[in-house]
């Protein structure tokens, strides 16, 4: 286990020692589709991240592979598809998303242990060692 300093450093430079806390690290069950998988270069892997948040693996997984773009949606229009039905005035049931610039982009999903992380706690979900973090991004074919 990693440890973090808690060291303050004074006006005139010096350092005032205090003690460390440690640092966690967490290793989860990582599985890719579609164009992740591709990306990534394989359908599943063992991934060992500095934290205990979603936040935190997905920071250290997209400084690892360059998947960022194809799951996390900048805008609510990157995070929102058009629909054939209308929208009835009121929903039926409690509807919960993750707030702009957390969510995922249109077809696009994260799931912890089968479970979508909007149902759970959105990128503050904690994770623990062996989860399985799903990473999905579908082929989309159309005619």
């Amino acid at each position: 286990m990693k440890t973090e300093s808690n060291a303050r450093v004074e006006s005139d430079g010096r350092t005032e020692p205090s003690e460390e806390r440690p640092t966690a690290e967490t290793t989860v069950e990582v599985r890719c589709t579609g164009h992740v998988r591709d990306a990534v270069g394989s359908p599943g892997l063992t991934f060992t991240f500095e934290g205990t948040t979603l936040r935190e693996f997905l920071t250290a997984f997209f400084a690892e592979y360059d998947v960022e773009d194809m799951l996390i949606a900048e805008t609510e229009a990157d995070a929102t598809t058009r629909g054939w039905a209308t929208v009835p005035g009121e929903l039926p049931g409690t509807w919960r998303k993750n707030p702009e610039g957390e969510q995922t982009r249109a077809y696009a999903r994260v799931a912890i242990n089968g479970t979508f992380n909007e149902h759970i706690g959105g990128l503050n979900t904690r994770l623990e060692d062996g989860d399985r973090v799903a990473l999905m991004y579908p082929f989309i074919y159309c005619c």
